[in-house]
């Protein structure tokens, strides 16, 4: 049987992917680059990974053609190579993991389902009350990722800030609170604070980077 025919070299190729997916930093560093394009040094801030590590992660992910680069100035960025493809890959292993390890599992419930075990709204389901502006759409995320890329009009009070920014919230209506992701804490954490406060507030299935990869509109500062 031959081993270096066209399956084979695919194999090998999409192997080298999962290879780069390999590592818990990778993943996190991946998130940050999905909310928008970064620069080393912010990626190394976010992350709280040193320069010259970071920098090794990105160029195992850039080899492995999930991440590019662009240059803006003088500047050197950092961002999704194909950001409909990459997300989707992160949300599928994210699905498998739930489904297969336990541990996983055993942190989603203990952890997520404890803060929030209301059904979370659908993207689909948020259309429909943006159009008909039934809802106040809350960002919990970092203003400078919030300036790269929002859902319409959005509001954005950072989770830190939310204990003196209260009175922006309205209590007559539903809040939906989003943040990074499906493993973000802060929309969670949100969730579970705001509603103790008698705010009526629900999270949205996952967050920005999905929102952006499913084509649906999204807004920048400046």
């Amino acid at each position: 049987m031959s081993t270096s025919g066209p399956k084979q070299s695919i194999y090998e190729s999409l192997a080298g992917v999962a290879q780069a997916l390999g590592h818990a930093h990778r993943l996190e560093l991946l998130e940050h680059m999905a909310q928008g394009a970064r620069s080393v040094e912010e990626l190394s801030e976010r992350a709280k990974l040193s320069f010259a590590n970071t920098s090794r992660h990105l160029q195992i992910l850039r080899r492995a053609r999930l991440v590019d680069t662009e240059r803006r100035g003088k500047r050197i960025l950092y961002r999704l190579a194909g950001d409909a493809e990459v997300v989707g890959l992160m949300k599928s292993l994210g699905r498998v993991g739930e489904r297969n390890v336990a541990e996983i599992g055993r942190v989603v419930t203990d952890y997520f389902q404890a803060r929030d075990a209301l059904e979370p709204v659908s993207r689909d389901d948020l259309v429909a009350r943006l159009r008909d502006k039934r809802v106040t759409v809350l960002d919990v995320r970092p203003e400078d990722e919030f300036a790269l890329g929002h859902l319409p009009g959005a509001l954005n009070i950072p989770f830190g800030q939310l204990e003196r920014r209260l009175k922006e919230l309205p209590k007559d209506h539903e809040v939906i609170a989003y943040c990074r992701g499906p493993y973000c804490v802060l929309s969670f954490d949100a969730v579970a604070n705001l509603r103790k406060r008698g705010y009526k507030i629900r999270r949205l299935e996952d967050g920005y980077p999905e929102w952006k990869a499913a084509g649906l509109p999204v807004e920048a500062v400046g």
